[in-house]
């Protein structure tokens, strides 16, 4: 399994930013797909998850409203749709994927497949 993370970039507080998280070597149609964000000296954060099959999602409550994440089936690919970014969003995001199981859990040992990152800075 790779997945390629791209789309990040500048962006000024306040704008959008979309992130796209493409797989290959097998599909995505299995297992549930989360984001994941570093910022530097701080840990590893949990931003959102989905649901491949249901579709259903879950978001860390300091995005929620703000982001929002999608998968497209005929693409092999998630997405993350951010708005109104704040300075304190940014940080390296990544994707990944868990081995086994639909079930949403915001711990990253829980996913076993990653992107390489791709940064997002937010200026203000």
């Amino acid at each position: 399994v790779q997945l390629q993370a791209s789309g990040g970039g500048l962006v000024q507080a306040g704008g959008p930013l979309r992130l796209s998280c493409a797989a290959s070597g097998r599909t995505l149609s299995s297992n549930s797909v989360g984001w994941f964000r570093q910022a530097p000296g701080k840990e590893r954060e949990f931003v959102a998850a989905i649901n491949w099959s249901s579709g259903t999602t879950y978001y860390a409550d300091s995005v929620k409203g703000r982001f929002t994440i999608s998968r497209d089936n005929t693409k092999n690919t998630v997405y993350l749709q951010m708005s109104s970014l704040k300075p304190e969003d940014t940080a390296v995001y990544y994707c990944a994927q868990r081995r086994t199981g639909s079930g949403l859990p915001s711990n990253w040992r829980s996913y076993s497949y990653w992107g390489q990152g791709t940064l997002v800075t937010v200026s203000s």
